[in-house]
Formats: C-alpha cells, sequence, structure tokens
C-alpha cells in the first residue's frame, strides 16, 4: 500500500482586469486619486515656479533635516535623475542648499532654505485645503483608518526601510 498525496492543484489564476473592473482596483484609483491632487495644486505651483517633483522635494525637506539625495528621492517619490534635475533648480533659485555629509564627504545632504520654506509654506495650505476636499464627506475614524491601511500598504511592497 503506497501512501498518495493528493495530486497539487494548479494555482487559480486572478481575476482579469475586465472582471474586476477598474473602479475596483485599487492601483487604478491611486493613480487617478494622486493625479487629480496634483493637478488641483500645478497652476499655484506653477506661479511659484514650482513642478511636481520640485514641490515634492520641498515637502520632504520642510519635515525631514538633511537626508542624503537617495533617502529624498524615495521619501518624494521621484527618480532620482528627475529629482537631481529638480535639486539642481531649487538650488539655484535658492530655496534649497546641498553639503557634504560628514561622515562619507562623497555623499550630499539636502537642507531647505528659508526662501524655499517660504516657498513650501506659501503651497501648503492649498495642499491641506485639496487633501481636505478628497476627505470630505468621510467619517474621521473613516479616514484613520484608510490611513492606517495605506500604511500597512506601503509596508509591504516597499523596497526600502523608509
Amino acid at each position: 500500500m503506497t501512501d498518495q498525496s493528493p495530486p497539487e492543484r494548479p494555482p487559480a489564476s486572478p481575476p482579469r482586469l475586465g472582471e474586476i473592473g477598474l473602479t475596483n482596483f485599487a492601483p487604478y484609483l491611486m493613480n487617478r486619486i494622486m493625479g487629480r491632487y496634483n493637478a488641483s495644486l500645478r497652476d499655484e505651483m506653477a506661479g511659484l515656479g514650482l513642478t511636481t517633483p520640485k514641490m515634492r522635494a520641498l515637502a520632504v525637506l520642510s519635515v525631514i533635516e538633511g537626508p542624503l539625495i537617495r533617502e529624498l528621492a524615495v521619501f518624494s517619490v521621484v527618480e532620482q535623475s528627475t529629482l537631481s534635475r529638480a535639486l539642481d533648480q531649487l538650488a539655484t533659485e535658492g530655496l534649497i542648499r546641498r553639503e557634504a555629509d560628514s561622515a562619507d564627504s562623497r555623499a550630499t545632504r539636502i537642507f531647505i532654505t528659508e526662501a524655499g520654506r517660504v516657498a513650501f509654506e506659501t503651497l501648503w495650505p492649498r495642499m491641506a485645503e485639496a487633501q481636505s476636499r478628497m476627505f470630505r464627506g468621510i467619517p474621521d475614524d473613516e479616514r484613520r483608518a484608510f490611513v492606517a491601511t495605506l500604511q500597512k500598504m506601503l509596508t509591504n511592497i516597499r523596497k526600502h526601510e523608509i
């Protein structure tokens, strides 16, 4: 008598996008939301001479003191080559300054200047207003649960410790 395990079943294939539908596919919804959020700020950013990558860098720098460029790229969700061009422009405009890292002279840390902080603080009320519009009609407990879910999702997919 031989002990036979049941044959392995092939893994079930996931439902197709057409079966799920775009409005039930979380990555699609997140892209739509961020696209609308960025578009709602575009005119005011342009008036301040900012692009989305420049705004994201200033936003991060307004709360994180002197990150390395690679850390800033992760936090600002901007490709390092795009960020490098944005940082060149921000430095020329006097909105950021670069400093060699004290532990590794090959590494560069980025700091927001007072002018950069003023530019960001000018834009911040519109950013906060745009976020408030996204959560209009959503109770605080649902908003907190949603943000907690997003934080867990980011942990699930992140490539970096930050």
